[in-house]
């Protein structure tokens, strides 16, 4: 789906995703110190406000002005600031390094999204974490939910492998609890955090 197509389904509804940050992410980065965090496809903005509430200065990208116009609006009502860019995460190129790079279910293509990992792993500041969370391929056979296109979908070991210059510290599966109908089932994700060696 190209920007308009975003923008039309962000435009639809007062909030399209949950309000709140996504599980896996909040786990994976509530121990880290704030420093400067890129959010890449960051949406209508529910990590990057997060993030923001915790301190972190956060660059949120994202292709729809719709999704990013929200964003803007929700951090005023928070009483946080977010730096945002309109921009397809495809052809952004980033103008500095920072502390925590995060792609949250940026579900692309895989000549794609190949490049965007390439610029997110250069992105990631000496001693930073990069930040991968997305509806993994198993998920179409084994899990709930997600794009039924098998073309957007990932493995852990087919992001860890392009992630150049990082030390992967965390490649696997992961199973994220959804409600349907009343009960619980179950999604797979994959989940990638890798690091930059300390300058």
């Amino acid at each position: 789906m190209n920007a308009d197509g975003w923008d039309e389904r962000y435009a639809a509804t007062a909030l399209l995703w949950s309000a709140g940050p996504n599980r896996t992410v909040v786990d994976e980065v509530e121990g880290l110190s704030p420093g400067a965090a890129l959010d890449l496809g960051a949406g209508e903005g529910r990590n990057a406000l997060w993030l923001a509430e915790q301190g972190w200065t956060v660059t949120a990208v994202d292709f729809s002005a719709v999704g990013l116009d929200k964003a803007r609006a929700a951090a005023e009502r928070r009483g946080v600031t977010l730096e945002t860019v309109v921009a397809d995460v495809t052809a952004y190129r980033p103008r500095r390094a920072y502390e925590l790079v995060l792609l949250a279910y940026l579900q692309l293509p895989w000549e794609q999204l190949a490049g965007v990992l390439a610029t997110a792993a250069a992105a990631v500041a000496p001693g930073g974490v990069f930040l991968l969370v997305a509806h993994d391929a198993k998920n179409l056979s084994e899990g709930v939910g997600g794009p039924p296109d098998p073309a957007v979908l990932q493995t852990p070991e087919q992001v860890a492998a392009a992630l150049t210059g990082l030390r992967v510290e965390r490649a696997e599966r992961i199973r994220r609890p959804v409600e349907v109908d009343g009960e619980t089932r179950y999604a797979i994700d994959t989940l990638v955090r890798a690091s930059a060696p300390a300058g």
